[in-house]
């Protein structure tokens, strides 16, 4: 390994974007910008108000459930809680056990996402067997990639491995997006096991199948990872490269996360081929974001790649 590893390993794990989305009860359109994320919020909270009028409790439910899905699209994360903590009893009270899974599952992806580890995987466990007694292949699938997603994030690759290949063969008999991302997460494993050849391979078997089924943000995610793989491998503008293909695409889709993510891995880049301002630039771009979006593991990895560029430079 070369002496980059040495820089960013522990500093740069929040930019591994590993986490699929987990199922809605019915797919909502996706949010490509915060304007029509919030037009479709319009829609469903429309939706709602006859899912009410008709007293049909498991509408009301799964439009709950959906609209908490287009607020964390859109990096609304606390907002996205709020609305699955609406829909979660209701499932429970009309004995709605897929619909209750699925909204375990999307409860625990928003844990994860603002950087509450634990958190995620007590939902997780709560939704795994659901999906196992009502046979709902794809959130088992879902629900297996993302446990092994927290066991990556609290430095368990072993465990996340398991749980990776476990959700591999369900995920190729349900779906190509979510192979595409079991794939690419078993790829970050490897990458956190400092094998980055291994993990070259997985993210080289994603990018593909991302592509083929027009997953955007997936395929920022990817890119974004080779780009990781070039950076520790000593080959920066190399990763580069692949950073600046992943951060449009994050723009693109309104994933604000990911394109703080970016924002500071390109930061990285500049500040191992010794340009310090262009780093603190790039990494002042993501901090805010991250902040915006609740992250407080990429606030704190970013805080701390800033102050180290200050010690490099002589700055307090």
């Amino acid at each position: 390994m070369s002496s980059a590893n040495k820089l960013f390993s522990g500093l740069l794990a929040v930019s591994i974007g590993v986490i699929a989305i987990a199922p809605p009860i019915s797919q909502p359109t996706q949010a490509q910008t915060q304007n029509s994320g919030q037009q479709e919020i319009e829609k469903l909270k429309q939706k709602l108000v006859k899912d009410r009028q008709l007293k049909d409790k498991k509408a009301e439910a799964t439009t709950l459930n959906n609209i908490g899905l287009v607020y964390d699209k859109i990096g609304q994360p606390q907002k996205a809680l709020e609305f699955y903590n609406l829909s979660l009893p209701i499932s429970r009270e009309v004995d709605d056990r897929s619909g209750e899974a699925i909204t375990l599952s999307n409860i625990g992806l928003v844990y994860s996402r603002i950087g509450q580890p634990q958190k995620a995987l007590e939902f997780y466990n709560l939704s795994l067997p659901i999906s196992r007694e009502v046979d709902d292949r794809s959130g088992e699938a879902t629900t297996l990639n993302n446990i092994g997603a927290v066991y990556e994030e609290i430095g368990q690759p072993q465990k996340a491995l398991e749980f990776y290949n476990l959700s591999l063969p369900i995920s190729r008999e349900v779906s190509r997006s979510r192979e595409a991302t079991t794939l690419n997460n078993i790829g970050a494993v490897y990458f956190s096991i400092e094998q980055p050849q291994k993990a070259l391979e997985f993210y080289n078997l994603s990018l593909p199948i991302r592509r083929e089924v027009s997953d955007r943000s997936g395929e920022a995610t990817t890119l974004n990872n080779i780009g990781l793989v070039y950076l520790i491998i000593g080959q920066p503008q190399k990763a580069l490269e692949f950073f600046n293909l992943s951060l449009p695409i994050r723009r693109e889709v309104s994933d604000r996360s990911g394109e703080a993510t970016t924002l500071n891995n390109i930061g990285g880049v500049y500040e191992e081929i010794g340009q310090p301002q262009k780093a603190l630039e790039f990494y002042n771009l993501s901090l805010p974001i991250s902040r915006e979006v609740g992250n407080r593991s990429g606030v704190a990895k970013t805080l701390t790649n800033i102050r180290r560029v200050y010690d490099k430079i002589g700055q307090p």
